[in-house]
């Protein structure tokens, strides 16, 4: 999962605002009167290979290995239709009210939620979107430090050999990448950083790109790790029960890195009309998941013919690769650099959340409202925003040291984030948008996929959260080491 250039600086839970429709001659607002929009299938589709490829790609190798050659890339491939498949029915709710094409617009994930399940299903959705953007945030940490650690240890490698103690504690690169966070974090919107989100998207392609050239160099040259049809082998590699909860670490770790459906609306909101939303978006997904599954399918399988059975949990960190120590030094600054950017696509929409609900509680209180102009006015400071958003940093460094393991922490939010959000609400949105009649054909077919991945998540969850349970008790904390 990657960040993404796109409007997504309002708090999540807000309800919609829908401009009063205006008309201009010269065709400079939409129906909604916000300014045209100029989005195509080509600028849609790049948005959503940039939004899914990100720092999810890094554990694809080790998820592979769990699973083997057969059941690997297959869980690949489900996942990518299971995804395209519930991104168009999201697609198609866009609008409420009305056909494809004249229907109030939803501008954002929770505006559909809300638009069309309202209730609980709204408060429900809140909350996880948030524990998903504030556990990304945590994970990003534990990434960007263990990338950044890695850098060190490679230098270490290629200037006193292979074999010698290169450990680092990667706490104090934590507490550096939060500290760089809480400075940015003062930038109000994601307006004010758009050159830094786009930064990121160059990196996180850059050092995905690399993963792939090693891996692929590695399998040409030599010497590859031993690898099977069923992965990792019991009694050899692991034991029966580690099988089983890696296995399930691993659809979670997929599960992630296909993960993009809380952005969807937002893309679509960029695109034109007509034709109708719903289509472009249709072709935008079309063209982008082929490209997407075919990247990851090389990562994934690249890195297991590489590595084997033994496959890094993180393939540019792990130390299968050791040489050349500056192309890995540089792939894993590009990892550094586009996790700067993407924590703070995740996080503005925490901040807006908060700062609208303090802004509504204390409309008159100059610490919450009032903004003090600095660098000629080109930036603003706010106390509220200070204090709150330097907390926020805080505690996600502090929970990130607590628990920096990298693919359990994956696992879990990618499994959190899947079935809610990629499934479930896409799912019954579209059920009472086409008011499909209960124990019909489509709404059982639709109600099965719900459950089959609702147990497939909670299947994934309970293996993540026993594998940082089992992390925990041979961890001391505050000093881990890579």
């Amino acid at each position: 999962m990657a960040s993404h250039d796109l409007e997504l600086g309002r708090p999540l839970a807000s309800a919609a605002y829908h401009p009063p429709l205006r008309r201009s001659r010269d065709n400079e607002v939409d129906d909604d009167g916000k300014p045209k929009r100029t989005g195509t299938a080509w600028t849609a589709s790049a948005h959503i290979i940039t939004a899914v490829v990100g720092s999810g790609v890094l554990s694809l190798a080790w998820s592979t290995a769990q699973l083997g050659w057969v059941a690997g890339p297959a869980t690949l491939v489900v996942f990518a239709i299971i995804t395209y498949y519930t991104s168009v029915l999201l697609a198609d709710c866009y609008r409420t009210g009305g056909d494809q094409v004249t229907g109030r617009r939803n501008y954002t994930y929770m505006d559909a939620v809300e638009s069309y399940l309202g209730g609980r299903q709204v408060w429900f959705c809140a909350f996880c979107q948030y524990v998903n953007l504030v556990g990304t945030a945590i994970g990003y940490t534990i990434t960007a430090s263990i990338s950044a650690a890695a850098v060190y240890k490679s230098n270490c490698f290629h200037k006193n050999g292979h074999a010698a103690d290169c450990s680092v504690f990667t706490t104090m690169y934590m507490v550096v990448f939060g500290v760089v966070q809480i400075f940015f974090s003062q930038l109000q919107s994601l307006h004010e950083m758009a050159w830094l989100s786009v930064l990121a998207a160059v990196m996180s392609f850059s050092y995905s790109a690399i993963a792939v050239g090693l891996s692929l160099a590695q399998t040409i040259s030599g010497p590859t790790g031993k690898t099977t049809i069923s992965g990792t082998v019991i009694g050899v590699d692991v034991d029966l029960s580690h099988k089983i909860w890696k296995s399930l670490q691993a659809l979670g770790n997929i599960a992630f890195a296909y993960s993009y459906s809380m952005v969807l609306i937002e893309i679509q909101d960029t695109v034109k009309s007509p034709p109708a939303e719903s289509k472009t978006m249709r072709k935008a997904n079309m063209l982008a998941m082929p490209v997407t599954t075919a990247f990851y399918m090389l990562c994934g399988c690249l890195g297991y013919a590489a590595f084997g059975n033994a496959a890094p949990g993180n393939i540019l960190t792990g130390f299968g690769f050791y040489e050349p120590f500056w192309l890995i030094d540089f792939a894993n600054t590009c990892i550094v650099v586009h996790l700067v950017g993407a924590y703070q696509v995740f996080s503005q929409p925490v901040y807006a959340a908060v700062e609208a609900w303090a802004a509504s509680r204390w409309p008159g209180s100059n610490f919450v409202t009032r903004e003090s102009p600095v660098a000629g006015g080109r930036f603003s400071l706010n106390a509220f925003r200070l204090v709150w958003r330097t907390t926020f940093v805080t505690a996600c460094t502090a929970l990130a040291a607590a628990m920096p393991f990298f693919n359990d922490v994956l696992g879990f939010l990618g499994a959190v984030g899947f079935w809610p959000l990629t499934v479930y609400f896409p799912v019954e949105m579209y059920i009472r948008q086409r008011k499909l009649e209960r124990f019909s054909k489509k709404w059982v077919a639709l109600q099965s996929l719900t459950a089959v991945c609702f147990v497939v998540t909670l299947a994934s969850v309970v293996a993540s959260v026993e594998g940082i349970a089992e992390s925990l008790t041979h961890y001391v904390l505050f000093k881990s080491k890579l």
